[in-house]
């Protein structure tokens, strides 16, 4: 653990004597705390309610010493290079490419839907037809959306449609939605492709893999900065309050420095427009004596089970752990934070949007206080994406102080 990690009765300096407080220590509260420690110069505090660093990306041994990932799995994938360099600084990386597979009647089909997938659903040489039909109506190495498929007037494509709809899409999203088929938007339905190639890689990206001695370490090292003070354990709704004149107030007394804010805005603010829907999950993780328990890193369970999926974490972390393996299931559940449970997936729609328009127009009438991140902004955005808009932020927030 990086040794600016202050256990909560350990600490006397006021909260409000730091130039900058930073309120999460995942992806987007650890770079953002960074940039301004080391290009700005400022003292950071970094206050995380859980006792550990890394947010969702965590990882640790577990008793049989595999690296699991406490919050499912998380593959780094970009086309970034300004987020792949700078995160290269803190970490090397694994080179793993993530493969999906689909559990479709016991059959396993590559995910998202592509030449080896046609040939295993439909057979070699129905396959090898419909493969020729797509490449000549769309061009081999093409990503064709299910709901194109469905529109073109050749009954054979819109079979390669309606099987991926039915056998790849629906019930899966069904299970992690909890929405019927016809509650599901359509633009999640356009979403959905197949692929003309045999690239069976479940991301493109030029840049991908794991951290080579995990995320958690990664982080370690991010806010391993003399000028950063990292608080774990520290609920910030404990911290912060706003008076009525738009003053945001440490500990009770007027904060001068600039609030950087990566949790719910709902529950920062007592849910006084209301509560904002997310989709929770469920992990069961379990130890099994075997070197390997399934072929790829993830399969999806599309037509069967009542979890979503099954990770395994050596196929990702690529350790050489002999004659043991851990697996995790995942469930997908409605949030509900009285009971403990994580928010993961926002369940985007117009109201939830309204709602949460109303929270970031409220966080604005603040001095200084700056929302970022999925959970502040109510967006599932992937790890690239984080780390890009938390540099783009301490670029602003250090132009302006010039």
């Amino acid at each position: 653990m990086a040794t600016n990690v202050e256990e909560q009765s350990t600490v006397s300096r006021p909260f409000s004597s730091y130039q900058a407080i930073v309120v999460g220590a995942g992806c987007a509260g650890a770079t953002v705390a960074r940039e301004l420690a080391e290009r700005g110069g400022r003292d950071v505090l970094v206050l995380e309610r859980r006792n550990h660093l890394a947010g969702n990306a965590y990882d640790r041994l577990d008793e049989a010493g595999v690296l699991i990932h406490q919050y499912g799995p998380h593959i780094f994938h970009t086309s970034n290079q300004r987020v792949f360099d700078y995160l290269s600084r803190f970490t090397g990386w694994n080179g793993y490419q993530h493969e999906v597979l689909a559990d479709v009647f016991g059959t396993y089909l590559p995910v998202p839907f592509n030449k080896y997938s046609l040939r295993a659903a439909f057979g070699p040489e129905r396959g090898e037809a419909l493969i020729g039909k797509l490449i000549a109506r769309f061009g081999d190495g093409a990503k064709v959306s299910i709901s194109d498929l469905r529109k073109e007037s050749d009954p054979d494509l819109n079979e390669v449609a309606e099987y991926v709809w039915e056998n790849v899409f629906l019930h899966y999203t069904t299970k992690q939605w909890g929405k019927s088929a016809e509650e599901i938007d359509v633009s999640v339905t356009a979403r959905v492709p197949v692929f003309i190639s045999e690239d069976c890689r479940y991301f493109t990206d030029p840049y991908q893999g794991l951290p080579a001695e995990g995320y958690t370490a990664m982080f370690e090292r991010i806010l391993d900065h003399p000028q950063i003070t990292v608080r774990t354990g520290v609920d910030a709704r404990a911290v912060l309050e706003f008076s009525e004149d738009g003053q945001v107030l440490v500990d009770g007394v007027p904060y001068q420095g600039t609030v950087i804010y990566t949790g719910p805005l709902d529950e920062l603010f007592g849910y006084r427009f209301g509560r904002l829907p997310y989709r929770s999950l469920d992990f069961v993780f379990e130890t099994l004596p075997v070197d390997q328990f399934q072929p790829r890193g993830t399969i999806n369970y599309t037509v069967s089970e009542d979890f979503t999926r099954i990770t395994e974490f050596k196929h990702l972390t690529r350790q050489d752990v002999p004659g043991q393996t851990t697996i995790v299931r995942e469930y997908s559940k409605d949030y509900d934070p009285e009971l403990g449970m994580d928010p993961y997936y926002p369940e985007v729609n117009e109201a939830a949007q309204s709602m949460h328009s109303a929270y970031v127009a409220l966080a604005g009438r603040l001095g200084s206080f700056e929302v970022l991140g999925r959970l502040a902004e109510y967006r599932y955005y992937n790890m690239d994406a984080t780390v890009a808009n938390a540099l783009t932020l301490a670029d602003r927030l250090l132009e302006d102080a010039k």
